[in-house]
């Protein structure tokens, strides 16, 4: 018989939250061979009931039979949501109807998606941000803005009297085990890690900017909203992210600018490119260059590589109209990378059309990366003396750019 009863995690305070243990792919990117949870809380005070966050929709029955243990509809007074991708938020527009006088409260940001997601106009809202604080007499609850950590609405709140955050996704992770404390349950660290990596590395300046106000509270309990609660020294957890988030390659490199150039090669046309390329850039002083065969590396080299250059060209044959898979599996791990600030470029032989270069150059245009107005280096077969110049010219050109060389630089 399954267990349903909630869960004490602080005085007064109750997971509520329902165990996925089934799911085997998140959000596409993720695996989750270990089940996941989408956690949510009720905290009981002296002035009325809140509710911290819902689950996805086919799970609501669930939370309901849980707030049913706890309280009455009419308790509630304030529904608070941290974050309204509907893992979370499924059960807002039934939670709405059961308890039509509870304000719900979210980020600015919010508005329109809470709109979206309740199909209603005159939902009973207020918008909250950091500084801005919810007195509930023996609970204190204050408002953090964390935006982009990681959808834009995204927001935390501390209990001042508990010493709890309620952090959001951030330091969540996908496990399943019904134990719930990180301290009970398995060996967790795996999902933790990869849940940043395919979750919150795109956004590690925002975490290293949300840190920034979790330092300022004494934390005792992190409650997210996937995986276990943690409460073994949960500063610990924080710290990873901390470290994981900061640009540590920044002092590896000397403060010098790092070229990744990475190539697939069908002849050996398009790595002599690569390599007249990496000559020209290499000879710019404050430049370290380096060159990656596609067909040896493996994906997550690629985000490890990617995530350290500050620029990156990309060079590829054209076969069949397209660019080879691994160049597109490539492009495909820019979804786990902060790309701000990054530059790049294509290049590459082809045999009858060519078109794959602009296809890369696109891409990189749309993922947001600083293309330089260069000319495109193609070449058709097998590359000349006087082309192989060129190349290494238009390595040293790029190189300039990435170093600082003033240019018109393009983005659309």
């Amino acid at each position: 018989m399954k267990n349903n009863n909630p869960i004490e995690i602080a005085h007064n305070t109750y997971f509520i939250g329902v165990f996925d243990p089934d799911i085997r792919t998140f959000d596409i990117i993720m695996k989750t061979s270990n089940g996941s949870s989408y956690n949510a809380y009720l905290m009981k005070t002296s002035e009325g009931v809140v509710i911290v966050d819902t689950v996805k929709l086919e799970f609501q029955a669930e939370f309901f039979e849980k707030i049913e243990q706890l309280c009455s509809y009419d308790e509630i007074k304030y529904v608070i949501c941290h974050h309204l991708e509907p893992d979370h938020a499924g059960a807002i527009p039934e939670l709405i109807n059961r308890a039509p006088q509870a304000k719900v409260m979210i980020s600015p940001q919010a508005t329109g998606m809470l709109k979206a997601i309740t199909q209603k106009d005159n939902i009973d809202f207020e918008t909250v941000w950091t500084n801005k604080s919810l007195n509930m007499g023996d609970k204190t609850i204050k408002f953090l803005t964390t935006p982009y950590l990681h959808w834009p609405e995204t927001m935390s709140s501390y209990i001042e009297e508990d010493k709890l955050l309620f952090s959001g996704d951030v330091f969540g992770s996908h496990y399943y085990d019904k134990r719930l404390f990180d301290d009970l349950v398995g060996d967790f660290f795996y999902s933790f890690k990869y849940y940043y990596d395919h979750i919150m590395r795109p956004f590690k300046s925002y975490a290293l900017n949300a840190i920034k106000l979790y330092d300022k509270f004494e934390i005792n309990t992190i409650a997210t909203l996937h995986g276990p609660i943690l409460r073994d020294n949960p500063k610990k957890y924080i710290d990873y992210y901390r470290t994981w988030s900061q640009d540590d390659y920044k002092s590896i490199s000397h403060g010098k600018k790092i070229l990744s150039i990475f190539y697939l090669t069908s002849y050996k046309n398009t790595k002599d490119m690569a390599e007249s390329i990496f000559e020209g850039a290499e000879s710019v002083e404050g430049i370290i260059a380096n060159v990656y065969d596609l067909a040896s590396l493996e994906e997550q080299n690629m985000i490890n590589i990617l995530e350290e250059s500050d620029g990156i060209l990309i060079g590829t044959p054209t076969i069949n109209s397209d660019a080879p898979k691994p160049v597109w599996d490539l492009l495909s791990c820019m979804m786990f990378l902060e790309k701000r600030g990054k530059m790049g470029g294509a290049f590459g032989s082809y045999g009858w059309s060519g078109e794959a270069v602009d296809m890369i150059i696109h891409r990189l245009k749309s993922l947001n990366f600083r293309v330089p107005p260069m000319e495109n280096q193609k070449i058709k077969l097998i590359p000349t003396k006087k082309e192989l110049q060129n190349c290494y010219e238009y390595g040293v050109e790029f190189a300039e750019i990435l170093n600082g060389k003033m240019i018109e630089m393009t983005m659309n």
